[in-house]
């Protein structure tokens, strides 16, 4: 617009030229209108092409009213009296931190919560979440394009505040961590959606808790696991005293079965095969006494 405003500046001035008496002066107008078309004809066309940087829409605005078609990445046309407000469509994070630097405002913003047993708690939290780009015009007339002030600061904090008063200290620091931060995404994913946003993940950074508690936690902790590894510890040895147990009723078994299956024949056939295993080796010089029942045998 800022082009076909000069050009209607330098339209002006060549009607103004063309009114001095002067011939040489006069003679000028019509130079100078055929240059103010030329600007406000470039005014118009600029003015009528919108361009839309990648990870954006836009959202028109005529006298105050949104219009309901988005704008896209490129180059669009539009109506030059139109106003074209642009909103990221891209993943977009909100940092609320209990360490200066991290959090999108300056301080501690940290989200102080009491658990279910009374104890305070400080809870870092990352929000990733975008625009929906069909719903960027509703987003413009109902919200404005302060998204996290109004939205997700707010819902956030409220929902996480609302969600931790089921559980206990040591619940939200040890085992149920995890079901916390699905609740509670669930919550605000709902609201998100209402509103026109898209909840992708809630990042639980940090839960920190007074520090007598948390010393007590990790005492009942440790304690625990120590009783896991002693009833391991246990498990093993009644293995282990059972494999001994089968083993020796095992060799007992042996025992007992080889010692009813020897009889004195039997015997004295495995004697006389092994006399004469002996006795037919060439490099063997065998002599064997056994009394009366066997004989004396020299051989080499």
């Amino acid at each position: 617009m800022v082009f076909f405003i000069l050009g209607c500046i330098l339209l002006f001035v060549s009607y103004v030229i063309a009114g001095v008496n002067n011939p040489s002066v006069a003679h000028n107008s019509r130079s100078v209108r055929l240059v103010s078309f030329a600007v406000m004809a470039l005014g118009l066309l600029s003015a009528c092409v919108k361009q839309v940087d990648a990870g954006a829409v836009g959202v028109q605005t005529l006298f105050g009213k949104v219009e309901e078609r988005v704008l896209y990445s490129g180059l669009n046309v539009v109506n030059p009296l139109v106003q074209v407000t642009h909103m990221n469509v891209k993943t977009q994070n909100y940092t609320m931190s209990g360490i200066k630097t991290e959090g999108k405002k300056d301080g501690d913003d940290a989200i102080r919560i009491l658990s279910t047993d009374g104890l305070e708690l400080t809870i870092d939290l990352t929000v990733l979440y975008h625009v929906n780009e069909k719903d960027a015009p509703r987003i413009v007339r109902e919200i404005g394009d302060d998204i996290e002030e109004v939205i997700v600061r707010p819902v956030t904090r409220t929902k996480i505040r609302d969600n931790a008063v089921y559980y206990t200290a040591i619940d939200l620091y040890s085992n149920k961590r995890e079901e916390f931060q699905n609740r509670i995404f669930k919550d605000i994913e709902k609201i998100f959606s209402d509103r026109g946003l898209t909840l992708e993940q809630l990042l639980i950074r940090n839960i920190a808790l007074p520090e007598s508690v948390k010393e007590a936690i990790e005492r009942k902790i440790n304690a625990e696991q120590a009783a896991q590894t002693m009833q391991y510890v246990l498990q093993k040895e009644k293995q282990e005293a059972e494999r001994k147990r089968v083993e020796a009723q095992g060799i007992a078994d042996y025992q007992r079965i080889l010692t009813q299956s020897l009889s004195d024949k039997l015997l004295q056939y495995e004697q006389i095969k092994a006399q004469k295993e002996l006795a037919l080796s060439p490099n063997a010089k065998v002599v064997i006494m056994n009394g009366k029942s066997a004989p004396i045998l020299l051989g080499q």
